[in-house]
């Protein structure tokens, strides 16, 4: 029996490669779902081809475009951030891959879970901002939560069998494009030239966290949760090839490691296959290609992000998600070239340190806190030139 998918922000980067993978296995897997937030010509070239049951354009102005486009087809139609969240729930959906960019993948994670809907997660920011919310409610509802980011994927592969306890978990950092850059260079760095990731083809918003080194704190904050450790067991170590995903360390002392080429295809393949590993025609890694792996401690002075990243972690509450929702702010700034590169994690401590903690929120003083986060970065942000 195929498994039925849903896949959230079809037409981004993951989303993308996510339909090359379903392409390559056409008897395994069947898409009844595809949403998209502002891409409606790629959104109905999608639809066209996999003719999903339900189709949805978060941005509504696009609706017509679509609708009109996909009216001869045996397709439904919506439009509306609400519209994603309540078509994840359709009876038709075994599996959601989460490829939402930022805040926007919440509420229809929390909406899977709730209808007991297996997730692919490939939207980090889910379990950065409510972390312990998503997971004591996947455990309740006795939902899997696969991770897609290469570097959880690797840690999830690495405990496939275990039943010993974890230590630790390194989780690697490429370094981004900037690794060997000083402050100096940094801050008169554009967006395009932070845009080019060394390793991975990736979206803007992940590109820019990677050159800023937030990536790997979020990512840092969605292991404690999806492995359920605490901040001390999760270190981050630089290796600029990104042949080895991350590391597992037991209680005795050795250590395993998932290493691959760098293509986001394969731990796609795998949350969607899970347990099963299918066979492909990937490009293999050859050792003599790679003679030599190297690995060092990130720089924090340079790359502030990943500190504050740490320190939100160890605040717990509502502090990850403050810190989250000012640096989408402050990304959307360097991007929009109303701040530049050294600012986003200037923007980022101001906001931690102006907006109240929650120790133990609700889903709604998490709802605040990205707001009251959000409109005081957006301050920071104008009064940068002042």
């Amino acid at each position: 029996m195929k498994k039925r998918l849903a896949i959230l922000g079809s037409t981004g980067s993951i989303g993308t490669q996510a339909l090359e993978v379903i392409d390559r296995y056409p008897g395994r897997f069947e898409i009844t779902v595809l949403t998209a937030n502002n891409n409606v010509k790629l959104l109905i070239q999608q639809a066209i081809k996999y003719q999903p049951a339900e189709v949805v354009i978060a941005n509504e102005s696009k609706f017509g475009e679509l609708s009109g486009a996909l009216s001869g087809y045996p397709v439904r139609v919506y439009s509306g951030y609400e519209a994603v969240e309540k078509v994840v729930q359709n009876e038709n959906i075994d599996m959601v891959l989460s490829a939402l960019v930022g805040y926007s993948g919440l509420m229809p994670a929390i909406s899977a879970i709730k209808s007991g809907k297996d997730i692919a997660l490939a939207n980090k920011e889910s379990l950065v901002i409510a972390g312990e919310l998503i997971t004591k409610m996947a455990s309740e509802k006795n939902v899997l939560l696969i991770p897609v980011d290469s570097e959880h994927s690797a840690v999830f592969q690495c405990l496939a069998g275990e039943l010993n306890a974890i230590e630790k978990i390194y989780l690697t950092a490429s370094g981004g494009p900037f690794l060997e850059k000083n402050n100096d260079f940094l801050k008169n760095v554009s967006s395009g030239e932070a845009l080019k990731h060394p390793n991975w083809d990736m979206g803007a918003k992940i590109s820019i966290d990677s050159a800023t080194l937030m990536n790997k704190g979020l990512e840092a904050i969605e292991a404690r949760w999806l492995f359920n450790l605490e901040p001390t067991q999760i270190e981050v170590i630089v290796h600029p090839q990104s042949i080895v995903h991350s590391l597992v360390q037991f209680e005795d002392g050795s250590i395993k490691a998932q290493m691959g080429l760098p293509d986001m295809k394969l731990p796609i393949l795998y949350a969607f296959s899970y347990p099963e590993r299918l066979k492909t025609d990937f490009p293999r890694f050859s050792f003599t290609d790679y003679p030599s792996l190297t690995f060092e401690a990130p720089d924090t002075d340079r790359f502030k992000n990943l500190e504050l990243a740490y320190e939100a972690m160890y605040a717990g509450g509502t502090m990850p998600c403050v810190m989250n929702a000012a640096n989408e702010v402050a990304v959307e700034a360097f991007l929009g070239s109303r701040a530049g590169f050294l600012d986003i994690p200037l923007i980022v401590e101001k906001t931690m340190r102006k907006v109240s903690l929650v120790r133990q929120p609700s889903l709604d003083d998490y709802r605040e806190s990205d707001r009251e986060a959000r409109l005081y970065a957006e301050e920071v942000i104008g009064n940068l030139n002042r």
